[in-house]
């Protein structure tokens, strides 16, 4: 089995679900955002082949993304991959798209498709960029076999969105499923957590039984984070018609003319006022973003702990 060094690899995050429309896409696009703006150096895969990441981030609608060939390149080649740079100041992303359906079929080609090392062609492939980057993000499809099967063998953190009705919970089982079997090769990786997401924040009974349904569901092994991202479709459609994140919307909306001063144009039509509810949205992704890393922080603070208890062990 091909060598792949996993100490590079330790803040690769993949945000996972076996089911659409719960948010994967979403979270990774303004979390990765949020925390470039902070700072930190962050790279984004789009394993989608639907690509729609470049729709939350606005370079698809600039004819930017390739549709998935540079991610299939890197991935079948076991070369190092190259992204689109300058999306965001500190933030570079492979973008996603319809030439990841034949991923599969590429990797057969190659004679790769059914040798130990196929599962861990990602890993490979990020293990020689890892290090040009502070945390990674994996924006991962509702289902297929063999992306998911990569994902999760390159991944050291899942996060699992969830909404809170029974149907949208089920992803989670398949979720479990592919967990279990990608630690065979990747033995490292760990549930950070799921977040609810598209909830209702006034309905705090349907939150509460959604929390204790999640705990049971998971046998209370995983957390549900404090943090959840509530439903506001005016603010995300604003957003996303833009090309804006939560956090660069708000400051949109902060800037726009009040509504007694809006005018209309020459040709008579209104401006049409930003939703308002942007701030209450993007401070739901500001509280998940710290939650987030502080879990990463705690869960590498407690390894070097035990790491150091350890090499004294051996010392005395």
């Amino acid at each position: 089995m091909k060598h792949v060094d996993r100490s590079v690899l330790q803040r690769v995050i993949a945000v996972m679900n076996g089911k659409g429309g719960v948010g994967k896409t979403s979270i990774t696009a303004n979390l990765a955002g949020l925390y470039a703006a902070a700072g930190y150096r962050v790279l984004v895969l789009d394993c989608d082949p639907q690509g729609n990441l470049g729709v939350d981030l606005g370079y698809l609608g600039e004819g930017r993304s390739d549709q998935g060939a540079e991610l299939l390149r890197a991935i079948t080649e076991g070369a190092a991959p190259v992204p689109l740079t300058g999306v965001r100041e500190n933030l570079d992303v492979l973008p996603g798209g319809d030439l990841l359906n034949d991923l599969a079929a590429e990797l057969a080609r190659t004679g790769r498709g059914g040798s130990d090392s196929a599962g861990l062609a990602l890993a490979a492939s990020l293990a020689q960029v890892a290090e040009d980057y502070d945390l990674i993000f994996i924006d991962s499809p509702p289902g297929g076999d063999v992306l998911q099967r990569l994902i999760l063998t390159a991944s050291k953190w899942v996060i699992v969105p969830t909404r809170s009705d029974d149907a949208s919970r089920i992803g989670l089982r398949d979720v479990a499923r592919r967990y279990l079997e990608a630690r065979t090769d990747n033995p490292g990786l760990a549930l950070l957590g799921v977040v609810l997401f598209g909830v209702n924040i006034s309905a705090t009974r349907i939150t509460g039984q959604a929390r204790e349904a999640l705990a049971r569901d998971l046998n209370g092994v995983v957390p549900v984070l404090d943090s959840t991202v509530r439903y506001v479709e005016a603010a995300a459609t604003d957003a996303r018609n833009r090309g804006q994140l939560l956090h660069e919307l708000e400051r949109s909306v902060a800037a726009q003319p009040r509504w007694y001063e809006l005018r209309r144009n020459s040709e008579g039509k209104k401006a049409t006022a930003l939703a308002a509810s942007a701030g209450s949205l993007a401070g739901d992704y500001q509280s998940l973003a710290k939650e987030v890393l502080q879990l990463i922080v705690t869960a590498e603070t407690e390894l070097a702990d035990e790491l150091a208890e350890q090499l004294q062990g051996t010392k005395s």
